[in-house]
């Protein structure tokens, strides 16, 4: 069918690029690029044999030129942008000079200031179209299925949605006093920012974590839950039809917020610059190497993932409650791809993103969220794929 090329070599990448070889139909040929090329050589010798070709390279993805030099030898279909947040415009750059489609699995964030916001890559939408190329923003799970699934939901079972609480919950245990399960720069910005929802037309701000609820997780149990900021809010708030109020919520223990709080007061969690011997240094960047790596929590991390939407609203006439979600087991996906479920959730729904514009079952060329293509071939290979979900039409509601 075509080749792509993966920009990343983390935990995500390592996901993907498993799934892409276990879909060769599709992938015939991927080149793994990083800035580490040695972490994509790792991943290329542990996978070759197969009927995918894989390649590597060495690759900076802030350096539009390099992208656009390796993009023009490998001459890949589709570009899966799986690096940090900051690299996506550098990326979506070189993928407009080459006119080759761009997929990625979180929204662009200026490095210099924790935003979670999709202007920046919104204001690529005439380009993409002009080169009648596409780019599909989200293609992970948070977001990414979260956007099929309540494009899945306004499509088959409501007239209009009201109401949509997304819920994340992680009951893995590593055995580590305190560990991320992503990129711990990434997800400390996230977790330390101002809490966010969408009501009535506007966005209402919280202070950090300050509104906690407890819900009762199929197959995981009871949980504690904070209301945090996550961008597909932001986009769901348009192409929802009927939204009254989208919130999303993400589990965390008591002794994970003790640590973080210790941190964040004693300044370990700044994104400012400070200088130390002579030497300018970020907190959080420093933070993130004596952590431990993400990618090494695979093999010690057990318990299972619940991440889904629940949703409430209209069908003719009648009011409807749905929640649609997925179990994914840690130490399952450890042993089919050698990565904890984290990994494993964002992994698969950006190899199914890629596999959608390359079959052209998703095929209008702009700039697009995931919710705004036809759900159903994607909610299809889900099933297929390792991330299988389940509904209730009777769920418990978060008030």
């Amino acid at each position: 069918m075509g080749k792509a090329l993966i920009i990343g070599a983390g935990g995500v990448a390592s996901v993907t690029v498993h799934k892409c070889c276990q879909n060769p139909d599709v992938f015939e040929e991927i080149c793994i690029a990083s800035r580490t090329k040695s972490k994509c050589d790792a991943l290329k010798e542990k996978l070759d044999g197969g009927r995918t070709k894989i390649s590597t390279a060495q690759l900076d993805a802030d350096n539009v030129d390099e992208i656009i030099a390796l993009i023009n030898e490998f001459k890949p279909d589709v570009v899966i942008n799986l690096a940090l947040p900051y690299q996506d415009l550098t990326i979506m750059d070189a993928c407009l000079a080459t006119k080759v489609h761009y997929v990625d699995t979180a929204n662009y964030e200026p490095l210099d200031t924790a935003k979670f916001e999709y202007k920046w890559q919104w204001a690529y939408r005439e380009k993409f179209k002009e080169a009648g190329i596409t780019a599909l923003l989200g293609s992970g799970f948070d977001p990414g299925v979260t956007g099929v699934f309540s494009a899945y939901a306004l499509k088959h079972h409501f007239d209009e949605i009201h109401y949509i609480d997304i819920l994340d919950a992680n009951a893995g245990d590593h055995g580590h006093h305190f560990a991320t399960n992503f990129n711990p720069e990434i997800n400390i910005r996230e977790i330390t920012s101002k809490g966010r929802y969408f009501e009535n037309g506007e966005f209402v701000e919280t202070e950090p974590m300050e509104i906690k609820r407890v819900y009762n997780f199929p197959e995981i149990g009871e949980k504690d839950m904070y209301l945090l900021y996550h961008e597909e809010l932001e986009s769901l708030a348009l192409n929802i039809t009927g939204i009254k109020r989208i919130r999303f919520f993400m589990t965390f223990s008591e002794k994970y917020l003790t640590h973080l709080r210790v941190l964040e007061n004693v300044g370990m969690t700044s994104i400012e610059s400070i200088n130390f011997e002579g030497k300018e240094i970020v907190p959080i960047q420093f933070l993130k190497t004596i952590l431990p790596d993400p990618a090494s929590l695979g093999p010690r991390t057990k318990g299972k993932t619940n991440i889904g939407c629940i949703f409430k609203g209209v069908k003719d006439g009648k009011e409807k409650t749905y929640y649609l979600y997925n179990v994914c087991d840690h130490e399952e996906c450890y042993k089919e791809v050698g990565s904890q479920a984290i990994s494993y959730t964002t992994g698969v729904p950006a190899m199914i993103g890629a596999m959608m514009i390359m079959t052209k079952k998703w095929d209008k060329a702009g700039v697009y969220n995931i919710e705004e293509f036809d759900p159903d071939p994607f909610m299809e290979e889900l099933n297929k794929w390792g991330l299988p979900w389940k509904e209730s039409f009777n769920p418990d509601m978060v008030d």
